[in-house]
């Protein structure tokens, strides 16, 4: 049985940054049951949490993470049901991670040193941000094994073109991390060596913004996305209205007329 902590790192810096890393070299940090359940439990603690405002999920080794673990996937065929209901429970806990962190109040960012295919790839697609080291590759390679890669491509499609996202899915073809920012499934990439400090780079300045705005901003983000342009318009006006009216913004207006720093509550 592994560890849980063994396998997920978690480090809380001064400036207000989780980050989480990922370390089951053994799997090539695969998306196993406990993994998840790893990185659903360390978000959910630190969600009210007010001393952290932004999180970085990232990984040792030269794996992001490989996706499903296929071994642990292969042991519960011998089962009765040949293992459905343990399927049903393994990609509704993937689901539930991937909503999470799309629902989550506060900005997530995937540090992507190595490879990152399937549910792998299907995690970086979910982070609000993404940042990878110059070698990082990209797949969703699950139709060369008979295993469409179905849930991943919800997050996928939602982050790169109809067009791109299927030439991923159907091809099963690595992306290298210069097409991976062209296409808009990374924000940037960077020599191996730089990448984390140019995440935490980024990390600390959305750290130094008001996380009251930057959660109302995120959430409203993600939801006049999924509405038509008018709905969308109607609902963020709502939104601004609130927003208008929180100290924060006051704060920050303040700040900006009186040129002087805000202080965020």
């Amino acid at each position: 049985m592994v560890d849980d902590a063994s396998i997920l790192h978690v480090e809380h810096t001064n400036e207000g940054v989780l980050r989480l890393t990922m370390d089951d070299q053994q799997s090539r940090n695969a998306l196993s049951e406990i993994m998840m359940k790893s990185l659903i439990e360390e978000l959910t603690k630190v969600s009210s949490n007010d001393a952290i405002r932004v999180v970085v999920i990232a990984s040792n080794g030269p794996v992001f993470s490989a996706g499903h673990d296929l071994k642990e996937i292969t042991e519960v065929r011998n089962q009765n049901d040949f293992g459905e209901e343990y399927f049903k429970k393994l990609f509704d806990t993937c689901s539930a991670l991937m909503k999470l962190i799309v629902a989550y109040p506060k900005p997530v960012i995937a540090e992507v040193s190595g490879i990152a295919t399937a549910a792998g790839c299907q995690l970086v697609a979910s982070c609000d941000l993404a940042t990878s080291s110059d070698s990082a590759q990209f797949a969703t390679p699950g139709v060369n094994i008979g295993l469409f890669c179905s849930t991943p491509m919800v997050a996928l499609s939602r982050n790169v073109s109809k067009k791109h996202a299927m030439e991923m899915l159907l091809t099963g073809d690595m992306v290298n991390a210069k097409k991976a920012k062209e296409i808009g499934l990374i924000n940037n990439y960077f020599q191996t060596e730089e990448l984390t400090k140019e995440t935490m780079v980024l990390a600390n300045k959305i750290a130094s913004k008001s996380s009251a705005i930057v959660s109302v901003g995120k959430g409203a983000f993600y939801t006049q996305s999924e509405l038509d342009l008018y709905a969308a318009y109607e609902y963020t006006s709502k939104v601004m209205v609130k927003n208008i009216l929180q100290e924060d913004a006051k704060e920050g207006i303040d700040a900006f007329l009186e040129k002087r720093s805000p202080e965020w509550e």
